[in-house]
């Protein structure tokens, strides 16, 4: 089984995009005609393009589920789950993702990405998100929570299930398995 979930923008996302975008834009030109190429504007431009890397290094771009677990690609980070780790799977609205602040990822440029802080359960979730909507919880058995926003929600849960029971399945008959080699 080899499934691939493709992430699609949001006018919303894209629209704050292109404001983060003109905003550096409108500073960085800014800076240069005030200070004529000084050390302020050097410094800027400096941040504004570590910035930029290092937020355009999670922008995520698909979700592949397959036998050995779930990969969420981003451009040059990968996040992976065995199916073993995963403890629990489920859709969830966007309207229970109120009060997640963003402490070190991005909002916005590109879609919802990195580190928030959940502030009703004070916990530290991960966001793989290209749009604010169709939000899919996965929860691993070390109770961390990852949340991807996908199109195909549904057919996202199902099939991270039906890997989940798959893998118990074979965990099972290994333990059954030894469990007779050892009476032997």
């Amino acid at each position: 089984m080899k499934k691939i979930y493709k992430y699609s923008f949001s006018r919303h996302t894209l629209s704050l995009t292109t404001i983060y975008l003109t905003i550096f834009l409108a500073l960085g030109i800014g800076l240069y005609f005030l200070y004529e190429g000084g050390y302020l504007s050097a410094w800027f431009f400096s941040f504004i393009v570590a910035l930029v890397a290092l937020m355009s290094l999670s922008i995520p771009r698909r979700i592949l589920v397959d036998d050995e677990g779930l990969h969420i690609l981003c451009l040059l980070d990968i996040t992976e789950l065995h199916p073993e780790e995963i403890a629990s799977v489920r859709q969830v609205e966007k309207q229970e993702l109120r009060g997640y602040v963003p402490y070190f990822g991005g909002y916005g440029f590109f879609g919802f990405y990195g580190h928030y802080f959940d502030l009703k359960n004070l916990e530290r979730v991960k966001i793989y998100a290209s749009e604010w909507r169709n939000f899919v919880e996965i929860t691993d058995i070390y109770e961390n929570r990852i949340y991807v926003s996908c199109t195909q929600g549904e057919e996202l849960v199902n099939d991270l299930r039906e890997l989940i029971s798959h893998a118990r399945e074979r965990r099972a008959q290994e333990l059954q398995s030894q469990e007779t080699t050892e009476t032997r």
